[in-house]
């Protein structure tokens, strides 16, 4: 069988452009084929085809020349729109990379039990500690612990619960109740806002309980987020500010945001992208 070594690029830029065109919609609401093609620098005729599997997957509603949201509604902020994990992934790549391995440095090499919420960023974390033998590793998100069983010397506990499709994490009370009883030493944690006025938000209010019994049952509480996270407040509170004790985000992060995030108590520890940690 004849394999395509350019076949992983193509399907990356696929999913790269995927989730541009989620973005555009999500931003805009309804747009034209046209449009959109033009925004994109892609023929009509190739944004037909992932309109086509976008459109298979419910995650958008095909229209007479264009294309909108499913769930497209004028009132509802951009912030409070979520998109499924795989179309995120491919969003701010290189800086949850780099929030990734700061946050992994932050991990002492000694036996201890590590929580891992679900999230893109959060994922990145476990790729970085997937080679340490003496961690603990306790998570509620299917994927995170499907790459960590390819690992043997690290033990994985998993969350029962509900499986949300949009994020892989298992939630509710059967989560609830065994996150309940363990003792973390460190809880890393993906969000979908963090403010010095909102605290950590997600979009599902059955999500933010799980991730509240993981961060009460955590010695230390460590929030990944890239810089478009701040500022942002969603429907479910998780936490307050105070209940973290850093945040790792990168350079962009707005500044106004990041003082008032600081004036508020938080750590914050800004990681370069192309650079170190400052």
């Amino acid at each position: 069988m004849h394999l395509d070594p350019d076949a992983p690029r193509t399907s990356s830029r696929r999913t790269v452009r995927l989730s541009r065109i989620l973005d555009l919609l999500s931003e805009g609401g309804p747009a034209r084929v046209t449009g959109l093609a033009e925004q994109l620098g892609i023929s009509q005729a190739t944004l037909r085809r992932d309109l086509a599997l976008l459109e298979a997957q419910n995650l958008l509603a095909r229209t007479h020349g264009g294309a909108q949201p499913t769930d497209f509604s004028p009132e509802l902020p951009v912030h409070l729109r979520e998109l499924p994990v795989r179309f995120r992934d491919a969003r701010h790549r290189q800086a949850k990379q780099r929030i990734a391995l700061a946050a992994a440095l932050t991990i002492a090499r000694r036996p201890q039990a590590i929580a891992l919420s679900g999230g893109t960023t959060t994922t990145e974390v476990a790729r970085y500690l997937a080679d340490r033998s003496e961690l603990t590793i306790i998570t509620n998100a299917i994927n995170i612990a499907m790459e960590l069983t390819m690992r043997p010397r690290l033990r994985v506990f998993v969350t029962g619960g509900m499986m949300r499709s949009e994020s892989y994490e298992l939630v509710g009370a059967w989560s609830e109740r065994f996150l309940e009883s363990l003792n973390i030493a460190v809880a890393i944690m993906g969000v979908d806002g963090i403010s010095a006025q909102g605290g950590l938000t997600t979009h599902d209010v059955i999500e933010a309980r799980t991730n509240q019994r993981m961060i009460e049952r955590a010695q230390r509480v460590v929030v990944v987020a890239d810089s478009s996270k701040l500022g942002q407040v969603n429907l479910a509170k998780i936490a307050d500010l105070r209940d973290v004790q850093l945040l790792i985000t990168d350079s962009d992060a707005p500044p106004d945001q990041v003082q008032a995030l600081r004036a508020a108590g938080l750590d914050v520890q800004l990681v370069q992208v192309g650079g170190g940690v400052r």
